[in-house]
């Protein structure tokens, strides 16, 4: 590759990780179509590839795409129109300012026509992500363990049933902000736990959701009800993103959050969480999201001062897992109590959630039944890790697991809560 053609993938990379949704976004609102959007704005960046070594970049390269996608998407009405009625729409949606810099940010309208009724609650995570991000279909669909081609019949599906609905892509009323923004929420929340329980890409999938996160925490209009809970995943989701990296050692081998090293967590992005998480604090409308990011904050203060507040995580928990009855919380919260009370305390809390038929495949949940075991000096806890193994896709977790099961009682770990993220929903 010439010098002028990386010069220009670069530039093009940098736009399409900043810009990509905002240009769909903006490109959608005039026309109303989201499939014809992404179509146009792919074409000006294949243009660019062909342009920008030859020209060199253009110091505004998201204002040459901008324009470059809208000719395109005029061509294809001028194509389509068939009386000359159809003139003023044709100009009407052409009438766009060079420099997106002019025009509002359509992105949160964007996420919020993905989480319509008209879509799937399957695709909506999918959707925002291709939508917003760029990210190509066989991409998401490796990191939500679905056939590419089934995974993009679910897009396409999903795009023409916003078509045939008249998906508006302009910032709703409070009505509407409230009825889909949980929705939206909830689908970055399920993209992130699939990415975080896929070791295989790096990460990249997890470090995507954690910036859509930011960015609804960012775009949600300030003194809106639902501004709390943006906050609280965006804090959420950049702590545990924060500390990821740590998951893994030199060779790649799985470390639990007990024993990661707190100088490899990202001290920037706890910083930026803990912000976020200060200004949802101040709107007093506490949720699921806050007391989870809470309870992160509380893990990352081991970083600071050397030690885990327990009795804090504990506190969380029990009000997490009121609020939301969830197994999930119940296995969080067993962990936390053993850490508090003993394991032998810890235990009973478990055996007692494990009543529960969702966890009968739960691999955090026999993670956690075989460590808290092994510790309580309880006969099940080899089985239950060595189960635990068996249900573990990674296979460095897989690896940490049976080598717990073999281990003498007073080495084996407490599991961590970064695992039980990657299947959290009930």
């Amino acid at each position: 590759m010439t010098a002028p053609a990386a010069r220009a993938r670069l530039a093009a990379e940098r736009v399409a990780r900043s810009s990509y949704g905002r240009l769909v976004a903006l490109l959608a609102a005039r026309g109303g179509d989201l499939a014809a959007a992404e179509d146009a704005l792919g074409d000006a960046f294949a243009a660019a590839m062909d342009h920008w070594p030859r020209e060199g970049v253009p110091d505004r390269p998201e204002a040459w795409l901008l324009t470059a996608a809208r000719r395109r998407l005029l061509d294809g009405h001028r194509r389509r129109a068939t009386s000359a009625q159809a003139a003023p729409e044709l100009l009407r949606r052409a009438a766009l300012p060079e420099d997106p810099a002019e025009l509002p940010d359509h992105r949160l309208a964007l996420l919020l026509a993905c989480a319509g009724e008209e879509v799937e609650p399957a695709a909506r995570a999918p959707l925002m992500l291709q939508a917003v991000l760029g990210l190509e279909a066989a991409r998401i669909a490796s990191a939500f363990l679905v056939a590419p081609a089934a995974m993009g019949q679910r897009l396409v599906r999903a795009k023409r049933r916003l078509k045939e609905g008249g998906a508006r892509f302009a910032l709703p009323g409070p009505e509407v902000l409230a009825d889909r923004l949980p929705a939206v929420l909830d689908a970055i929340y399920a993209a992130y736990a699939a990415g975080a329980g896929d070791p295989a890409d790096g990460g990249a999938l997890a470090g995507e959701a954690a910036w859509l996160a930011r960015l609804c925490a960012l775009l949600v209009p300030v003194g809106a009800a639902e501004e709390s809970e943006a906050l609280g995943l965006g804090a959420l989701l950049l702590h545990l993103e924060a500390r990821r990296p740590a998951g893994r050692d030199a060779t790649g081998g799985y470390v639990p959050l007990a024993q990661q090293d707190p100088a490899r967590w990202d001290r920037g992005m706890q910083a930026e969480a803990e912000g976020l998480l200060r200004r949802a604090a101040t709107l007093g409308r506490p949720g699921r999201y806050q007391w989870e990011a809470a309870i992160a904050s509380a893990h990352a203060e081991r970083g600071r001062t050397g030690r885990v507040p327990w009795d804090g995580i504990l506190a969380l928990y029990d009000v997490l897992l009121a609020a939301t009855g969830s197994p999930v919380v119940a296995v969080n919260r067993a962990v936390a109590l053993a850490e508090v009370a003993g394991p032998a305390a810890g235990l009973a809390a478990l055996r007692a959630a494990g009543a529960d038929p969702r966890l009968a495949d739960y691999q955090p949940y026999w993670a956690a039944l075989g460590a808290l075991a092994r510790r309580a000096g309880a006969p099940e806890g080899r089985a239950a890790l060595e189960r635990a193994a068996g249900l573990a896709d990674d296979p460095a977790l897989r690896a940490f697991l049976l080598r717990q099961a073999r281990a003498d009682p007073d080495q084996v770990e407490s599991p961590d809560r970064v695992k039980m993220l990657a299947k959290s929903e009930d």
